[in-house]
């Protein structure tokens, strides 16, 4: 049997509970080999139900010699601190996304950890999908033919605390920026972003955000994208895509939590899921296990900090399409090591 990499996670807060399960009990080639969180006793409870040990300070997990790699799951502003820390310890990383709010903080984190020689893989979990994954391989393929059409759509049933969205670097960062990355991965880069939003909840408008979306994309192929957005749709989770091309389309639609139809005279229903964690149970554990994989294997990461960088590009070209109220330029820079985006300057 291969072995399996020890991966020592930071932060505990509710996407830092689904990787410490994960890791846990459902990843072949990673497991659990510590924890830490700011809060002691939250770091010692979960701990004790999961039997592994933990640690009252990052810096003791990165001494850990069990520890091979982390996961660092803790709040946005501590993203690329620790992820330099642990590059000049020797550790790999998987961090959430965003690596960091600041153009400049990000990419001093992606250089310092290429100059370290460790593996940096970020949490866009869509490209670990199962569905998104066989449709992806299918378009690259050549399967689909020449693309002529993305549209995909990603709506909460309802929206977060304001305490969180102070910090989430607004709609674009914290929402959009995912179908952004799915754009990039299924139909190429983008050359133009064309953004519009409004607050249907005042609460929104008073933080100076939104809470509901449409952009435009233009793809460096001829090809044309639209993404709706919306942080309360009320009725539940959804998260779906369609690529039409000249040979075929593919479609990706919102699955059941239970698969089975309920019908009664005149109706059929389903339920459906109610947010992101029981929408993608399977992609969470998917994109820890390939981690491990190219850990212990020495394969790409399926998703770069470049990856991360180039959807953080687009997201923030969407905002200043919103503000500004004209559509943005994107110029996509290849370098070696990935693809940057250059956006148009605002015009005073």
């Amino acid at each position: 049997m291969s072995r399996r990499v020890g991966v020592g996670l930071a932060g505990l807060g509710r996407m830092g509970r689904i990787h410490a399960r994960n890791l846990a009990s459902r990843c072949a080639s990673a497991e659990l080999a510590c924890l830490y969180d700011a809060d002691t006793a939250v770091a010692r409870q979960l701990a004790e139900q999961l039997e592994v040990p933990w640690t009252a300070s990052f810096d003791e997990l990165l001494a850990d010699d069990g520890v091979e790699a982390v996961a660092i799951a803790t709040s946005t502003g501590s993203h690329a601190e620790l992820a330099v820390a642990a590059a000049a310890a020797g550790k790999h990383i998987f961090c959430e996304k965003p690596i960091s709010l600041d153009r400049d903080t990000t990419l001093a984190t992606i250089d310092a950890v290429a100059q370290a020689g460790v593996l940096f893989q970020v949490g866009f979990h869509r490209r670990s999908d199962p569905d998104w994954v066989a449709a992806a391989e299918r378009i690259h393929a050549g399967e689909l033919g020449a693309v002529t059409l993305f549209r995909t759509s990603l709506r909460d049933m309802t929206s977060p605390p304001p305490a969180y969205l102070t910090g989430s670097g607004g709609f674009f960062v914290d929402v959009t920026v995912h179908d952004l990355d799915v754009a990039r991965w299924l139909v190429g880069e983008v050359v133009e972003v064309s953004a519009h939003g409004a607050a249907a909840d005042p609460a929104f408008a008073a933080l100076g955000d939104i809470d509901t979306a449409v952009v435009v994309l233009r793809f460096e192929n001829g090809a044309l994208g639209v993404i709706d957005n919306s942080r309360s749709a009320r009725y539940g989770y959804e998260c779906s895509t369609e690529v039409m091309g000249s040979a075929a389309t593919v479609r990706i639609d919102a699955p059941q939590r239970h698969h089975y139809e309920w019908r009664t005279p005149g109706l059929a229903s389903h339920d459906i899921p109610r947010d992101f964690e029981e929408r993608y149970p399977e992609a969470y554990a998917a994109e820890l296990d390939a981690f491990g994989r190219s850990v212990r294997d020495g394969s790409a990461p399926r998703v770069t900090g470049h990856d991360a960088l180039a959807a953080f590009d687009l997201a923030t070209a969407a905002r200043r399409s919103w503000e500004t109220g004209r559509p943005v330029g994107t110029k996509p820079l290849r370098t070696p090591y990935g693809v940057l985006y250059e956006v148009e300057e605002q015009s005073t």
